[in-house]
């Protein structure tokens, strides 16, 4: 009897043993290691097998400033609803409505035990930067900025190019010769699109003149409107805006006079994303065309990098015409006609096959329309 009892407990151990060796691989580490191997955050059903989470920190312009703190929110939003997760979990962002939160905001997420933290604007550069070299086992990307560290991606534009290609079109549709360009706060990033933009005016015309002014803030729309209220009263009639929630003000300018006055031909040019939207107007519409940054491919790029184990840490990521991070937007086809269109495929093509090198600075833009 005794023996028997022995044999049933021997029995009983060797299938708790064997049980065990059969279920033991599906541990966390082990599973999320296989998920990164294969690149992709899905089963073979279709259902979320990945562990990866990611956040983005705005600047103040908000997660709904319609310029790039949405776009890259945007690519967020698409990655996590491509791979089944939900906002909270695997994905989410962090309003700042000042400079203070900055830091606070990017902490939280790595105390969430977040994978990956986008910082989005040249204003974050200085608390991702920090945050990069307090906590390297977290990776970091910053967007329109470079940072110094080997956990942390630097995501760039050529906004020139695209400047380029809308000046073209300012240039082609202005009847006065006057056409505008409004900045935020005035800095590299932004003289960038300043000096394609002016490099493509005067490249269709020499003559054309460009009045240049800054509102010193990506928040301020009354700043915007006052700004463009001076510029139409002038006889300008196409104002080009890199100013972010600024340029709604543009806008708001732009729509009250073509209410009061449908028959003039008054055009804005949107920026970061296709701005069409904000320019309708009863049946008319003020936007002539956008220069459409995409920040939301960018994003998702580096996401899916990070999700395959090959983060890009330390590298700068530009993002142009060739990589398909900057195109000109024609959703307004009674504005934009097809000669606008030809031409700007015209000059598209010459910059990428390096027959026109677009100025970035406004040392470049003085020697680029000595040129012409």
């Amino acid at each position: 009897m005794r023996n028997r009892i022995y044999l049933l407990l021997v029995l009983f151990l060797s299938a708790g043993l064997l049980l065990v060796a059969c279920g033991g691989t599906e541990n966390p580490g082990e599973e999320k290691a296989g998920t990164e191997e294969n690149g992709d955050a899905a089963s073979g059903n279709g259902e979320a097998s990945s562990d990866y989470k990611v956040a983005m920190v705005t600047d103040e312009g908000g997660v709904d400033d319609k310029s790039f703190n949405q776009s890259a929110w945007e690519g967020i939003q698409a990655w996590g609803e491509e791979h089944g997760f939900s906002k909270g979990e695997n994905y989410d962002y962090a309003q700042s409505n000042e400079k203070a939160e900055y830091m606070p905001n990017i902490t939280r997420f790595v105390r969430d035990q977040y994978d990956l933290v986008f910082g989005v604007g040249f204003k974050l550069k200085k608390d991702i930067q920090t945050a990069a070299e307090q906590f390297p086992d977290t990776n970091f990307a910053i967007i329109d900025e470079e940072v110094d560290a080997p956990n942390a991606a630097s995501v760039r534009f050529k906004e020139h190019q695209g400047s380029f290609l809308v000046g073209v079109a300012a240039a082609m549709k202005t009847k006065t010769n006057k056409v505008g360009f409004v900045g935020g706060i005035e800095s590299p990033l932004i003289k960038k699109f300043q000096s394609g933009f002016i490099a493509g005016v005067k490249s269709v015309n020499p003559d054309i003149k460009v009045d240049v002014q800054y509102a010193e803030s990506f928040t301020d729309p009354a700043k915007g409107k006052l700004i463009a209220t001076n510029m139409y009263d002038s006889g300008v009639d196409v104002i080009y805006h890199s100013s972010g929630g600024t340029g709604n003000g543009v806008f708001n300018q732009a729509k009250d006079i073509k209410k009061n006055d449908p028959e003039r031909e008054i055009w804005v040019i949107g920026v970061d994303r296709d701005q069409h939207d904000e320019g309708q107007i009863g049946e008319h519409n003020v936007t002539l065309t956008s220069m459409i940054k995409r920040v939301d491919v960018a994003v998702q790029d580096v996401i899916n990098r990070g999700m395959k184990g090959e983060f890009p840490g330390g590298e700068l990521l530009e993002y142009g015409l060739d990589e398909n991070g900057i195109a000109v937007a024609v959703t307004n086809k009674g504005a934009m006609t097809e000669e606008i269109i030809t031409a700007i495929e015209d000059w598209k093509e010459q910059i990428l096959n390096g027959e026109v090198k677009v100025p970035q600075t406004i040392e470049e833009l003085e020697t680029y329309l000595n040129s012409l």
